[in-house]
């Protein structure tokens, strides 16, 4: 039993019995505690008797456990007793209901195949879903009430509408046009996580300073920050569900076979799939912001070979080839999220691990380009961090110092054999 990381499984003689499943950080000393025989008048738990077979998998890093437990459990005891063993609760969304006649927006954590497209999430919590939605709403005039509206002209309205923050559907105050028009600004700034207003807004305020209506410019510049400021309350992950996709990029398995390997997981439309391992041959794990710019010294050492004139070159294994297809593997694997039951648990497993506290989450995670492609070199960066570790800190320099230092030039004038040597300060002798 090796003294890994890994989910284990304790399964007695008779057919019937469950099996105790759990993970731990050491396998091998979690066995000899539930597994050695008992000391003389020890409550602790010891199972020694009733063991007929152990069953485990050791793995690299904790979110690889959690995945191979859920995994583990959904296949002994199904989904909702795994569900409720491991304390897994939908992520709450906002829901954009845009097949509504009178479109509203409202946090939710429950998944519909048919308004999985119209679900931006997921948050860590409700109430920062909440917080993010009323700042939204408070930059449009979206209705707030929850009523399916059949709008007539003596309807007694809400608060909101009073305080002209709403566009007052419920008392046709505003066409079906206008409102839908209203809607879509409002799914846009969703899809685009504020773009598409803030860059409404500089046009506005760029056409007001060159017409010198600088008042105008300073409103809209303050509208500006507040709408960045809403804006910035929603992670970068935070996506329709569809278009909700990143690389996860953890320690592996260690093998004496092919070390310095990272295992790489895929999030793709919410649910998981992975690991596959990556090799980091060739790549140096250096920091993603580092100080020295385009330094070579800094940057990934990737080598390849430059075949001579007249030779005909084999095709070189590089670190990006590697790495695009163990993406292109992680994708075919990722189907079309068609049982909602597994799609909410891959989000809550996903979600833990996301939104802990940065020095208590392991590993890295990386989204797609704009382009809707993937930043190959920086996945490749954090493999090598995951396999190798944390770059050393480069000793700063002290050029400052060393301007003042006393110099002395040895074999003055003898060419190939003159040099300049820094001479050593006197220490002051100790009476």
């Amino acid at each position: 039993m090796p003294a890994l990381p890994g989910v284990f499984a304790l399964c007695g003689a008779r057919e019937g019995d469950e099996p105790y499943l759990t993970r731990t950080a050491d396998l091998r000393r979690r066995m000899r505690r539930l597994l050695d025989p008992p000391e003389s008048q020890s409550k602790r738990l010891n199972l020694r008797d009733k063991v007929a077979r152990i069953e485990y998998c050791v793995t690299g890093s904790d979110f690889e456990s959690s995945l191979v437990l859920y995994d583990a459990a959904v296949a002994l005891f199904g989904y909702a007793e795994a569900r409720r063993r491991l304390k897994l609760h939908t992520p709450y969304f906002l829901r954009l209901t845009m097949e509504n006649a009178h479109p509203r927006v409202y946090a939710t954590n429950r998944l519909s195949k048919r308004g999985l497209g119209e679900m931006y999430g997921p948050f860590p919590s409700r109430s920062v879903a909440e917080r993010y939605c009323d700042a939204v709403l408070d930059l449009f005039k979206l209705r707030r009430c929850w009523e399916d509206l059949e709008p007539y002209p003596e309807h007694p309205g809400c608060v909101y509408g009073e305080m002209k923050k709403c566009m007052e559907p419920c008392k046709q105050a505003c066409t079906p046009e206008e409102y839908a028009a209203e809607a879509v600004a409002v799914k846009a700034f969703f899809d685009t996580r504020g773009e598409s207003r803030l860059a409404a807004i500089e046009q506005e305020r760029e056409q007001a300073s060159a017409e010198m209506e600088f008042e105008r410019a300073a409103a809209l510049h303050a509208q500006w920050q507040k709408v960045k400021a809403a804006a910035a309350q929603a992670d970068e992950i935070v996506q329709p569900v569809p278009k909700l996709r990143a690389v996860i990029v953890q320690t592996a398995v260690v093998e004496k076979e092919l070390p310095d390997q990272a295992a790489l997981f895929l999030l793709q439309g919410g649910c998981l799939a992975g690991p596959e391992r990556l090799s980091t041959l060739g790549v140096r794990a250096v920091k993603e912001q580092t100080s020295v710019g385009s330094s070579l010294f800094a940057q990934p050492l990737m080598l390849q070979a430059v075949p001579l004139e007249g030779e005909v070159g084999l095709p070189v294994d590089s670190p990006e080839v590697r790495a695009a297809a163990v993406l292109g593997v992680l994708e075919a694997k990722v189907g079309k999220a068609s049982d909602l039951a597994l799609l909410s648990d891959h989000l809550s497993l996903f979600k833990r691990w996301y939104y802990r506290p940065e020095k208590q989450r392991t590993g890295e995670v990386f989204l797609p380009n704009a382009d809707g492609g993937w930043p190959v070199r920086r996945i490749l960066r954090g493999a090598a961090r995951a396999a190798l570790g944390e770059p050393k800190k480069m000793a700063e320099t002290q050029r400052e110092a060393a301007k003042g230092a006393k110099t002395k030039i040895l074999h003055e004038g003898r060419e190939g054999v003159e040099r300049v040597v820094v001479m050593a300060e006197k220490r002051e002798k100790v009476e």
